[in-house]
């Protein structure tokens, strides 16, 4: 079976990751943190090493709820900077919290990150490229999207992650055209 990546049978995690998430619409506020997170802990290396602690991250980041983690205090930040179950990167690890808050206080306020998503995006922007290495690492909407996520006070979203992000949560599908799970849904 053709996949946009060679099949790596010491991967299985990136398989089932290419199989059932990504390029598939998912627009829960939850999971958008969470792909929000992991993708921003990859920013310099590789896929699979996140993956491969994605349990750990979960367990760490409160099950990925954003409103639990937007109360993390000094202390839980502490014992994440030791949990060497994650990337424990300072930088990474405070904006992951901070977007947390951001998320929060966008809910007080009665917004959704979802809707500033749709609202640039209302469907899903299917790509064809005809092999991984056609598949951009950014674009126009991205470098627009990152520069608005730092207007509202997101970090660690620049416009490579941003991109990155927007393939994870199906709002741009680049899978090859000879993928068979390109237009599936699950």
């Amino acid at each position: 079976m053709k996949r946009c990546f060679p099949k790596n049978d010491d991967a299985p995690l990136l398989t089932k990751y290419h199989d059932h998430e990504w390029g598939k619409l998912n627009l829960n506020e939850n999971y958008l943190y969470e792909m929000m997170v992991l993708e921003s802990f990859q920013s310099g290396l590789s896929w699979q090493l996140v993956l491969n602690k994605r349990e750990n991250f979960r367990q760490a980041f409160a099950g990925f709820n954003v409103e639990r983690v937007a109360k993390f205090t000094s202390n839980q930040r502490k014992q994440l900077l030791k949990n060497r179950g994650i990337i424990r990167n300072q930088r990474k690890i405070d904006a992951a919290i901070n977007n947390a808050r951001v998320m929060t206080k966008m809910h007080r306020e009665g917004h959704q990150l979802c809707t500033v998503l749709t609202t640039l995006i209302p469907q899903p922007i299917i790509n064809h490229p005809q092999q991984f290495t056609d598949i951009p690492t950014q674009n126009r909407l991205s470098r627009n999207l990152a520069k608005e996520f730092k207007e509202i006070g997101f970090q660690f979203m620049g416009p490579v992650t941003t991109y990155s992000f927007l393939e994870a949560v199906g709002l741009i599908n680049d899978h090859i055209e000879d993928c068979p799970f390109k237009y599936t849904t699950t």
